[in-house]
Parts: C-alpha cells; sequence; structure tokens
C-alpha cells in the first residue's frame, strides 16, 4: 500500500518516528517547522537540564547521537554528565538530524484531520489535500502551555509576552527585561533558569513557589547515590523503572498515572544552576496565588500561605513558569468528530501497546502519551523508547 503516514511535528519525536519509519520502507510525509519549539519558544542562552546521554534522538541508523554531530559540525563535543549543553547546540543538532534522516520535511501547517475511507483525510494550509492511511501526531508543547486560573483572570485577552502577564513559552529573549521588576511564578527548571537569565539581563526578580520549603536543586554526577541503577535522570530505582519499562506505567491506575506524571522529576532545579541563583534571586515560598489583578500596567498578586499570611507582590511583569498539561482541544486541527470519539484518562489520551489510541490508525507520541507510558515521555531520551514501538506497531498493520 503506498498511502502514506502522516507525522505531524518535527520537534524531536516526530523526526525521530519519521525516521524509523523511513527505516523500515513505510511511505510517510511529515509535516512542521524542524525543531521550532525549541529555536522560537525557548529564551536565548538557556541550557538542558538532560545530560548528553540523555539528549540523543532516536534513529535506528548509526551515526546520528549528539556526539556525532558535534564531531561532523565540528563544535564542542558534549559527551560527560559533567557537560551543560546550550540550547542552541541542541537546536542545531535537531536540524542536522532532520537534513539527513528526514530530508524531505514539509515547512507546512497540516489545517485538519478527519476520516477518509478506513483511513485519513488531510488538508494542508497550500491548499493541498490528501489521503492517509496513518497519523502521528508529534507536536510537542504547541496548544498545552498552562497558565493558572489566577493569573488567567486577570488578563482575558490571554498572556503576553509584552503585556503584565506572560507564559515562559512566549519567550526567546528575556534580555528587554532589563531594569524591570519581574516575577517568575514555579518552583521547576524552566522557572529557575528563566529567573537566573533575567536577574543577568538586569531584571530585578522574584521567584514565587507554592511549596512550603525553599526552591530546591538536584545533586552533581559525583553526589548520586553508587548502589542504585543508572538512568538518564539520576541514579534511582523509580526513575529506571519509568526509564526502561514504561509499558507497565499504563497498567496503574488512571490518578496513579496521573499523580506520577505531575511529581515524578517535577519541581527541581539543575544542580549547576544554584551558584548562579543563590544571591541573586529572591524567594517567596510557601505561598500560593488566590488571585491577580493589572493595576496601572502592573501585575498585583495577592498571596496566601498555609500559616494563614496574606499579603500582596507587585511588578511589572509577571512570567509564569507553570508549565504544560494536555488538551485535546488545543489540538485544533483534529477534525471534531476524531476528538470526539478518543477515549481519554489520566490527562491524555489512552493509548495501547503500540502508542495507537481509541481511533484506529490515530497515534500519539511525545507529551500527550506521557498519561499512558509515564514522565519519560516529556523527555527527548523518550524518543528512544517511543518510535520504534509505534513504526513496529505501524509495520504490522500495513496493508
Amino acid at each position: 500500500m503506498n498511502t502514506p503516514v502522516a507525522v505531524i511535528g518535527a520537534g524531536p519525536f516526530g523526526l525521530s518516528t519519521a525516521a524509523h519509519l523511513r527505516a523500515r520502507g513505510i511511505p510517510v510525509r511529515t509535516f512542521g517547522r524542524p525543531m521550532v519549539s525549541w529555536s522560537a519558544h525557548m529564551p536565548a542562552g538557556m541550557l538542558l537540564k538532560s545530560t548528553p546521554a540523555a539528549s540523543s534522538i532516536d534513529t535506528p541508523q548509526p551515526g546520528h547521537t549528539l556526539v556525532d554531530y558535534c564531531a561532523a559540525a565540528g563544535e564542542r563535543r558534549y559527551e560527560s554528565d559533567w557537560d551543560i549543553i546550550p540550547v542552541e547546540t541542541f537546536v542545531r543538532y535537531g536540524q542536522w538530524f532532520q537534513q539527513r534522516q528526514v530530508p524531505d520535511l514539509e515547512e507546512v501547517r497540516v489545517v485538519s484531520v478527519d476520516r477518509h475511507r478506513g483511513g485519513f483525510e488531510l488538508k494542508l494550509d497550500s491548499g493541498e489535500q490528501f489521503a492517509a492511511r496513518a497519523v502521528v501526531v508529534a507536536t510537542g508543547l504547541t496548544g498545552f502551555a498552562y497558565l493558572p486560573p489566577e493569573l488567567a483572570d486577570a488578563v482575558p485577552d490571554g498572556p503576553s509576552p509584552t503585556g503584565p502577564i506572560s507564559h515562559s513559552s512566549q519567550h526567546a529573549d528575556l534580555s528587554g527585561f532589563a531594569g524591570r521588576q519581574v516575577v517568575v511564578v514555579g518552583a521547576g527548571q524552566s522557572a529557575l533558569e528563566s529567573a537566573v537569565l533575567l536577574a543577568e539581563a538586569g531584571a530585578d526578580v522574584r521567584v514565587v513557589a507554592r511549596g512550603r520549603q525553599a526552591v530546591g536543586f538536584g545533586a552533581p554526577p559525583d553526589r548520586q547515590p553508587k548502589l542504585r541503577p543508572e538512568t538518564p535522570f539520576g541514579n534511582a530505582w523509580s526513575l529506571y523503572a519509568f526509564s526502561y519499562h514504561a509499558d507497565g506505567f499504563r497498567y496503574l491506575p488512571a490518578p496513579a498515572r496521573q499523580l506520577l506524571v505531575k511529581r515524578v522529576l517535577g519541581p527541581l532545579g539543575a544542580w549547576w544552576l544554584r551558584d548562579r541563583f543563590v544571591g541573586r534571586v529572591q524567594v517567596t515560598a510557601g505561598r500560593r496565588i488566590v488571585r491577580a489583578r493589572v493595576e496601572d500596567g502592573r501585575a498585583v498578586l495577592s498571596l496566601r500561605g498555609d500559616d494563614g499570611y496574606d499579603g500582596e507582590l507587585s511588578a511589572d511583569h509577571v512570567l509564569a513558569a507553570t508549565g504544560y498539561r494536555v488538551d485535546l482541544g488545543a489540538l485544533d486541527f483534529l477534525g471534531q468528530g476524531l476528538r470526539t470519539e478518543l477515549a481519554v484518562g489520566a490527562g491524555g489520551p489512552r493509548l495501547g501497546a503500540g502508542f495507537e489510541s481509541s481511533v484506529p490508525g490515530l497515534y500519539f507520541t511525545g507529551l500527550p502519551a506521557a498519561a499512558s507510558y509515564g514522565p519519560v515521555m516529556r523527555f527527548v531520551c523518550g524518543t528512544e523508547f517511543a518510535s520504534p514501538r509505534l513504526a513496529g506497531s505501524l509495520a504490522r498493520t500495513r496493508g
């Protein structure tokens, strides 16, 4: 059958999936701008929290790891757990990977996907319509940026990088905040690193974290537990299970899966960020935001703690590093009929053994797959688990 598989998305999971399908001789058309989430929605100067060993995009063809790219491009080699990867290097690596593994990438937008004669019909913004026997949704973080209601209520027109409240995904450069007061909401790597970049750019920065304790940072490589198995995220039995036995995750009860995706590898700064953070960024911990408003162009946050303390903070800008939540409604290119048919659970589509959803022929990988396969699907190293299994499933159903 020559009807292609359509892969929507050209980030690490989309490119990896397309590479595995091509290696199996399965006709595939891949759509999207290569590495756009990394190049347009992460600030300049950001460094990856993941180690080099956990930062290669999986493919069955040898010679396409991050180290291979560095050697081919004549760039500094990132190999050791002590090596910290700039986001700009990772973007160039992903683009290099795409040019070699998915050279026929089509940089057009998929406008709609609907059922058609046992398969699917896709419409592109170029005006083309075509049939696909299967569709793989690999759109990454696009459309999933989460703004808590208490912040969203203060900006009815939505967050904006030039307004009083924004989401961290809306910034490719933080240097414009020099000389301004900025409150960063959150306690994870994105929040803490954004706060550091803002401070280094000359902003007056405060982090507001809901946890009772001050923000935390991970252990450096030489302080990892010696008697626990190694994983891309540190040494721990639980992380080993999530990384290498993700198949078992989907058999857990839905509430447990939802909690684990949220908590495992949750809010914690990278070990190398501590020295840049301490003494440069102020922290308000143990306070939750109960309300936000805008007065004279400034954001004002009403805070409350478990101790009954009430107070307010005002700033020129609030940057919400409040993460991402899968919202199938945000995938507006999927026809309403398809979205209605999708079985969901634990905050995402319910997927089978080969990453296939309850709609035959419709697959999900990357962040939307975390509800079924666990937190490893939030990271680049998850391509090693997901892509060969998804491609294998499609190969077995090839007609």
